[in-house]
């Protein structure tokens, strides 16, 4: 009898299909990570014209960023985890590899539409119009940013075990950064807490953001974000791939 082992390409294709189907099941919590940075968006209204359009619109896409990496990435991976998905997946014939990358690009995808949300939310309640190039880098900048709360996600995953504690450790994680990130980028933590907001995953996300958006204001300080963004990629990516199991004992 003969074993036919599907090819890559075809796993991949159905890993992708299961995965976006499982992501619009769960359309509620979808609605909410788009729903929150919103709204911040509309409320900061007032802030556009003293801060300008490029601020408030980073901040909220580094909000949205937050909630993809800690609220939805690691608590989908905790949860599929402990049900055993992971161990049935692995025992079948698809790298593992191939496993992760179908996750991942799924949250790119919904990096994308955060991202979208939010500058057609600028455009059409706060009058914030960017320039195309602006526009375009605006997006590429949200995949390197978002790269690094998914990183981050991945290293709490890998970390904790269990899902519930996985799920309590993001919420605070993800308060934590929105609270003093935001109270941080409005200057109202003083100069030295400030100084390390802005070196923080939120402030290098948020700066780089506001700089790709305004092509004209990227200088040498904004490459440092992007570098420093990078390494916490970097950083957070080696922690969760040695830290993580497939299974929870």
């Amino acid at each position: 009898m003969q074993t036919t082992i599907p090819s890559t390409p075809s796993v991949l294709s159905s890993l992708l299909r299961a995965d976006f189907t499982t992501q619009w099941r769960n359309r509620r919590s979808v609605m909410l990570v788009v729903l929150v940075p919103v709204v911040i968006l509309i409320s900061w209204k007032g802030l556009v014209a003293k801060l300008g359009g490029t601020f408030v619109l980073s901040n909220c896409i580094t909000i949205g960023l937050n909630a993809i990496g800690l609220m939805g990435y690691s608590n989908a991976i905790a949860r599929d985890r402990d049900k055993g998905v992971f161990q049935r997946l692995r025992v079948a014939p698809v790298p593992s590899w191939s496993i992760m990358i179908s996750r991942l690009l799924v949250q790119l995808a919904m990096i994308f539409i955060v991202t979208t949300a939010i500058f057609v939310a600028g455009v059409y309640f706060d009058k914030i119009n960017l320039s195309p190039a602006g526009y375009v880098l605006g997006y590429v900048t949200a995949i390197i940013g978002g790269a690094v709360y998914l990183a981050l996600g991945q290293a709490i995953v890998g970390l904790i075990k269990n899902p519930e504690t996985v799920n309590a450790v993001t919420r605070l994680t993800y308060f934590i950064f929105i609270m003093i990130g935001m109270f941080g980028e409005l200057g109202m933590l003083g100069h030295k807490l400030g100084e390390v907001v802005r070196w923080s995953p939120y402030g290098t996300v948020k700066r780089m953001l506001s700089a790709s958006m305004e092509p004209s204001t990227w200088n040498q300080d904004t490459t440092f974000y992007l570098l420093a963004t990078i390494g916490y990629t970097i950083l957070f990516t080696t922690l969760g791939i040695k830290w993580f199991k497939w299974n929870t004992r």
